[in-house]
Formats: structure tokens, C-alpha cells, sequence
């Protein structure tokens, strides 16, 4: 996972004006804020956001799962731009396309991978695991910090189970202390 110092360089690179850099900057956004998973963020469509209601379908996919998250106001903002000034003409509905003529949608999440590695070598962040799903950890990471229940977190990340969420309470030592009930007859 990211600390925040180093979650907060990453946020704070510059947009490039250029679809490219409109484009990457919302996909990003979707991973830091939301705690999407790369193949997710590929298949967002147009139809996948209620801008009225300020939420964003995330479609059944690797658990087969639907949820409706919150739309960040960055993050809604970035989309926007990229939909606006970034995001070439075509016929298909999913957001993110191809910068390169026909313009098809993104065909794999290996190009968010890439995109992710490329802006935390940029901002100077080094990882165990660079690439999208630091982001994703992150986020889960930072949620356990601040006291959100693993329900609540599996429910955010779209997990089936409570057991794929536990790996994060691994990461908290110092929280896990402060619950911990002691061993008996261990030492204090």
C-alpha cells in the first residue's frame, strides 16, 4: 500500500491536456478514490454513471457482484474533462477508449497496469507491487486505519466474502494490539 505522503505526490503530478493525459488522470482517480480493480475501471460505460444521483455502477465482474458507489467530486470532475475534451467520437459506450484510431475500448486492464507503474515512477513512489492494484490496497489499507468495519470495506471493494477483506487487518498491527485480548496466562 501507499502511505498518504506518497498517495498525495501521485495526486499531485499535472494533468497533461492532451487525451492521453485526461484520459490516464480519470482512470487513476477511479483506482485511488474508489478502490476499483483495473478490469472494472475498463469496463465502465457511459450508462454506468448517475450523474443526478452523484453514483457510479460497478458492474458484476470478478464476484459477480454489483455495487453503487458514491462519485467523488474529483473524480467525477476528471471524467468529465476526459468525456468532454479528452475522449475521441465513437459508437461504443464504454468511457475509456484506445488514443489511437478506430478508437476501441481498452481491451485489458494491462494498460491501466501500465499507466499506474508509469505515474508512481513519475511522483518518485516506489512499491512492492507498482501497478493498479496498489491502489486498490491502498485505499483498503487506509480504511482499516480509520476504523471502518471490514463489512463496510468488503461492501466498498465488491468482495463476496469477509475472508478476501482480512488480509487488510493484517497490515494494522497497532490497531489489532489495541483489541487484541490478552493470551491466558501469557505475560501482560
Amino acid at each position: 500500500f501507499l502511505t498518504t505522503e506518497d498517495l498525495n505526490r501521485v495526486m499531485a503530478l499535472p494533468v497533461e491536456p492532451t487525451p492521453k493525459g485526461l484520459r490516464d488522470r480519470a482512470m487513476l482517480l477511479l483506482l485511488a478514490r474508489l478502490g476499483l480493480r483495473a478490469g472494472e475501471v475498463v469496463r465502465l460505460q457511459l450508462d454506468d454513471i448517475d450523474w443526478r444521483a452523484g453514483n457510479i455502477l460497478i458492474r458484476a465482474g470478478k464476484t459477480r457482484r454489483e455495487r453503487v458507489l458514491p462519485l467523488p467530486q474529483d473524480v467525477g470532475e476528471a471524467t468529465v474533462r476526459y468525456l468532454k475534451e479528452g475522449r475521441p467520437t465513437s459508437p461504443h459506450r464504454q468511457i475509456f477508449l484506445n488514443l489511437c484510431p478506430p478508437h476501441e475500448p481498452l481491451s485489458s486492464s494491462v494498460v491501466l497496469t501500465s499507466i499506474a507503474q508509469e505515474v508512481l515512477q513519475q511522483a518518485g513512489v516506489v512499491s512492492h507491487r507498482p501497478g493498479a492494484y496498489v491502489f486498490r490496497h491502498t485505499i483498503a489499507t487506509h480504511m482499516v486505519w480509520r476504523g471502518t468495519t471490514f463489512k463496510e470495506i468488503a461492501d466498498v471493494l465488491g468482495h463476496r466474502s469477509l475472508e478476501s477483506t482480512t488480509i487488510y487487518a493484517k497490515l494494522d498491527l497497532p490497531s489489532l494490539a489495541r483489541v487484541a485480548i490478552a493470551w491466558p496466562g501469557g505475560a501482560e
